[in-house]
């Protein structure tokens, strides 16, 4: 599976199907309401990336886990996420309603001079949560009933019409300081060692011979968790006391050992599944492991 989600991803989990012009509309744009769409008894919406923007205002207890930041909300809060960081959330109570809306770059690309990138809330090392008091949720859901009401119309700028909407939340947001004690209620380590865990082992079992391990180094995993390296490497080791290679290289060893007691693979198909160019890198690496070649296990 992909860490990266698609808006294919997303309306196969949300709605089991797509809607018909979402493959010839590169500038996407949808809106929901949260008591409307629901999953109940779906999973968790894993840890990833996006390929898509999405707006939410979310009514509710929640923790909230975005790049190597855990955001506890409750109350109403407005979100911001982006497709260069990858995101999660745990609901903690029962309540649960608001609205939220997805879209392309391309929705904006022509529109906004400079790039939604550009936003705050979307820059590098931006905030994306806005908590909300009764008069600013009052207005940013009836921005979205907007939407709501606009989306099935056949009025023909009804697009420019819902971006002006989007900007309108944007700047509501803006106007708002990003609540600071959202942000300093867990230990930011132990939440990129859990993070970097899942990924490691999401790759995992190794199932057939085209399938490959493809996060294989520490800047691997960084660029994933949209962290730098060192941070990375800090954060591992001071929640495990092992090294991020030592992680990765400990799991490859693993992993290498079952191929080759449980599968009929020759040594090749095994070293390319692992992520190892030649199979004379792989049997030195296993040799280094194990004290052993990887046909001398087998045997």
């Amino acid at each position: 599976m992909s860490n990266i989600e698609t808006l294919e991803d997303f309306y196969r989990y949300k709605f089991n199907g797509m809607p018909d012009d979402l493959q010839k509309d590169l500038g996407h744009f949808n809106a929901f309401r949260m008591e409307d769409h629901g999953a109940p008894g779906k999973p968790p919406i894993r840890y990833a990336r996006r390929d898509y923007y999405k707006i939410s205002l979310l009514r509710g207890h929640f923790v909230y886990h975005y790049a190597d930041k855990s955001l506890e909300a409750s109350g109403t809060t407005l979100l911001f996420f982006n497709p260069r960081i990858p995101y999660t959330f745990e609901q903690l109570g029962t309540e649960r309603s608001g609205f939220f809306c997805i879209f392309k770059e391309e929705f904006f690309s022509e529109h906004l001079r400079t790039g939604l990138g550009g936003l705050p809330m979307y820059a590098p090392g931006g905030k994306p949560a806005y908590k909300l008091d009764e008069a600013q949720d009052r207005n940013v859901s009836q921005v979205f009933e907007k939407m709501l009401e606009e989306l099935p119309s056949d009025y023909r700028f009804k697009y420019d019409l819902i971006r002006n909407y989007i900007m309108e939340i944007v700047h509501c947001a803006l106007k708002i300081q990003p609540s600071e004690k959202l942000y300093q209620n867990v230990d930011a380590n132990a939440r990129i060692a859990a993070v970097f865990t899942e990924l490691l082992e999401r790759q995992f079992p190794i199932e057939s011979p085209s399938q490959q391990f493809a996060l294989r180094s520490a800047k691997d995993f960084a660029e994933r968790l949209n962290v730098h390296v060192n941070h990375l490497n800090r954060a591992i080791k001071t929640s495990t006391g092992k090294t991020t290679t030592g992680h990765i290289t400990e799991r490859v060893a693993s992993e290498a050992k079952a191929l080759l007691k449980h599968t009929n693979w020759n040594i090749a198909e095994i070293s390319y599944c692992l992520g190892f160019e030649e199979p004379a890198h792989f049997n030195h690496f296993f040799k280094k492991q194990t004290n052993m070649t990887p046909s001398a296990f087998r045997r």
